[in-house]
């Protein structure tokens, strides 16, 4: 392994450890702050917004935008290399949306629901959450496109330097900006709960792949 490569490895590396804190605390936030809430003592509540929540919002936003440079770094690199591949390019344009969720819709609006900025409270609260499901939601195809795009995306069908990313590919963009257009001005529909969120995450995963391995 000369010099290059060694960088390139430790991108990967961190590249992994920050999307582990950062979906990890996607997953917590969804999962189990949001239940604990609901179900908290006015005086948990009070103690876990002003102490809890905004040292678990910094892990989650920083982990979010070192997750999102390393990963620039590493698009780079598959492409100067000639690899980039239809799944590649999803699972980027899926992370890449959901980094932007996060300092753009997330963060600003947590502040707000949390009352370190002045604002309304609960619609502020209501566009935090909206735009948090629907990173969970896209949290599962855009790690089976970063996955696959390494183990199983190189056949010539799936290259982009090959012409592979045709009709399939734009359809999925299609899909996935529709998602984002909702996370901006829609409604939670069936994300609503936890179980709804990860069963459409599942489908959506499924959908996708249908989409860019058969289309």
């Amino acid at each position: 392994m000369d010099s290059m490569q060694f960088i390139n490895f430790l991108f990967r590396w961190g590249h992994l450890l920050f999307g582990i804190t950062w979906i990890g605390l996607l997953y917590y936030f969804n999962f189990v702050q949001g239940g604990y809430f609901k179900q908290a003592s006015p005086e948990g509540l009070s103690d876990a917004k002003a102490k809890l929540a905004p040292s678990a919002l910094w892990w989650f936003r920083w982990g979010a935008m070192f997750t999102f440079l390393t990963g620039v770094y590493l698009l780079v690199v598959v492409y100067d290399q000639g690899v980039l591949n239809d799944f590649a390019i999803v699972g980027a344009t899926l992370g890449t949306l959901m980094f932007l969720n996060v300092w753009l819709i997330i963060w600003p609006n947590q502040k707000v629901a949390l009352g370190m900025v002045a604002g309304d409270g609960p619609a502020a609260g209501a566009k935090a959450l909206l735009a948090s499901r629907t990173n969970t939601l896209l949290s599962g195809p855009m790690a089976f496109a970063m996955l696959y795009s390494s183990h199983g995306g190189y056949a010539e069908g799936h290259l982009a330097s090959a012409g592979g990313a045709g009709s399939a590919l734009w359809i999925a963009l299609a899909i996935i900006a529709l998602l984002e257009i909702n996370a901006i001005a829609g409604k939670q529909g069936p994300m609503t709960s936890v179980k709804g969120v990860i069963t459409s995450s599942i489908i959506l995963t499924a959908v996708l792949v249908v989409v860019l391995m058969y289309l």
